[in-house]
């Protein structure tokens, strides 16, 4: 019987020993063999609707776009002792799990560039991690809520974003997709009636459990979402009530580990595909279940972490992405965490109703000592829905981006031709403290009134000439005359010079509806007095 026992417990050992040995990893490709295929038929890798944005923003296909090669990921889920979690296109790499000598065998394949391990010690070279900070764990997802009812005024006043809805700039025809936690109860709370109503979501996905419900999982990617899409009449207004949304699950509330890394990068490529214009993010990571995973204040220079690198991506491919900061203000590790830490993210830090900083909002600078945060808006005290449906405060950067985000569509809608990168520089540059900075506030509050001022001059100035918007746009294309001229003609035709229609613009009557054309890309033509005006249009 003891023999019994003995072998029993040496078994066990054993056992735990060999679980205890998985690892995970990314294995990268050296190419992508169907690459020209894929690029000559660009709808297979691409919606119509992502196509037109880059057409509008002249951004080239490349292979960044070109799926990873189907035979390389199926030679890798036939090898002995791997199971691929997770994909990335633009990365051209596979998140899997493993023995480190199952995953090391790998690189004896010929299609196989490298292989890195989440645990940076087991990687043959690496930076020097000798600046590792004193973590204390915290959960990324906790705020504090209490049933104190109000309205969300103040926190878009505060950016002066009300400007642009009282200029009819509300996020229509404008896409923001927010990749988070969970949406459970979206599909029912009174708040968000209204964008049900008018089919403002579009759909989503649960990346963690792999399937179609996106209506579940953790409440706080709801609370996000709430901020920009939630509707209580004379109660509650989010920053970009008439936008469209998608919903996508990455984060597995539960564990924290790298994979959630890698389901986020696989969540932006599918808003990439969609033809999304914003991402809301308010998650971060620089800690892990397993402590070998952890990251240094070194890893955070935009560059280094699975994230951060494809938050980056989803920038050139003419997205703005908004991420919250961090709520580790107030810990040992103060700082800012991934992707927040990326060049073109839009990092958001929280102050009060006052305009104060928060002092849990997440310190800058990054590792490579460039501003971040970028800018704050009002995540301490900040009006959400709460798990129950009723309106509340809470506090987190985690309210402060979407706040943010939903103000930056509507500001886009008012100026569709700007690209992601101008839209940014233009908020940061109306920033309360620009060109000056803080550790903890970046360039401060943005100022959406002078930008919307600004703007709209800089287009009047610069042009003197007539302004199509909204664009993209579902029902009808509104126009600004220039001045002296009271009636133009309009041409539209579609992108392969077929002529759709032709009529009269007056200045009394400066719209032309288009709900009746397919949702595409079309070319209209105005002529007033002896100009020819050309613009592309997205209709929705």
């Amino acid at each position: 019987m003891k023999i019994k026992l003995l072998l029993t417990f040496l078994f066990l050992f054993l056992l735990n020993n060999l679980v205890a040995q998985a690892e995970d990893a990314w294995v990268y490709f050296k190419d992508k063999p169907s690459q020209n295929t894929f690029i000559a038929s660009p709808l297979t890798m691409l919606s119509q609707r992502a196509l037109d944005r880059r057409t509008r923003y002249h951004i080239v296909l490349d292979s960044k776009d070109v799926p990873a090669e189907a035979s390389y990921i199926l030679q890798i889920k036939n090898a002995a002792g791997i199971t691929v979690k997770a994909k990335s296109k633009w990365l051209n790499a596979l998140h899997i799990q493993g023995t480190q000598v199952d995953i090391s065998k790998l690189l004896t394949l010929n299609f196989v560039s490298k292989v890195e391990f989440a645990n940076k010690s087991l990687n043959l070279s690496g930076k020097n991690r000798k600046f590792q900070k004193e973590v204390q764990k915290t959960n990324k997802l906790d705020f504090t809520t209490d049933f104190n009812y109000g309205n969300a005024a103040n926190q878009i006043q505060m950016l002066k974003g009300n400007v642009l809805h009282q200029n009819n700039f509300t996020g229509q025809g404008m896409q923001i997709a927010i990749i988070d936690a969970g949406f459970p109860n979206v599909d029912k709370f009174a708040a968000f009636k209204r964008i049900r109503d008018n089919n403002q979501i579009l759909g989503g996905y649960d990346f963690v459990n792999r399937n179609e419900n996106f209506y579940t999982g953790n409440y706080h990617g709801m609370a996000v979402l709430s901020t920009i899409a939630g509707y209580l009449d004379n109660q509650f207004v989010g920053t970009a009530p008439d936008a469209k949304f998608y919903l996508f699950i990455s984060e597995d509330s539960v564990n924290e580990t790298p994979l959630e890394e890698s389901l986020w990068v696989e969540a932006a490529e599918k808003t990439d595909s969609l033809g999304v214009d914003v991402i809301n993010t308010s998650l971060g990571y620089t800690t892990f279940d397993n402590p070998k995973y952890n990251y240094v204040y070194n890893d955070i220079d935009g560059k280094t972490t699975f994230i951060s690198r494809g938050a980056e991506i989803a920038f050139s491919r003419g997205m703005i992405v908004v991420n919250s900061a961090g709520n580790e203000g107030n810990d040992p590790w103060h700082y800012i965490s991934a992707p927040a830490d990326a060049v073109s993210v839009l990092s958001i830090g929280a102050v009060d109703a006052t305009g104060i900083i928060a002092n849990f909002s997440s310190y800058g600078p990054t590792a490579d000592n460039r501003v971040k945060p970028d800018v704050c808006a009002q995540g301490a005290g900040v009006y959400i829905i709460n798990p129950s449906g009723n309106i509340a405060t809470s506090n987190g950067t985690s309210f402060s981006s979407p706040v943010l985000a939903g103000v930056i569509a509507c500001l886009w809608q008012a100026f569709p031709s700007k690209t992601n990168a101008e839209i940014i520089q233009f908020v940061k540059e109306s920033a309360h403290l620009y060109p000056n900075f803080t550790a903890q506030e970046g360039y401060g509050i943005p100022n959406f009134e002078s930008v919307f001022t600004l703007m709209s001059n800089e287009e009047t100035e610069a042009v003197l000439e007539v302004v199509a918007y909204p664009n993209p746009s579902e029902n009808e294309i509104k126009f600004k005359f220039p001045n002296q001229i009271t009636e133009m003609e309009l041409v539209v035709f579609n992108v392969l010079g077929k002529h759709i229609k032709s009529e009269k613009i007056t200045k009394e009557n400066p719209t032309t509806n288009i709900s009746n054309l397919a949702q595409g890309l079309y070319l209209m033509q105005l002529k007033y007095g002896d100009k020819l005006k050309n613009f592309k249009i997205i209709k929705n």
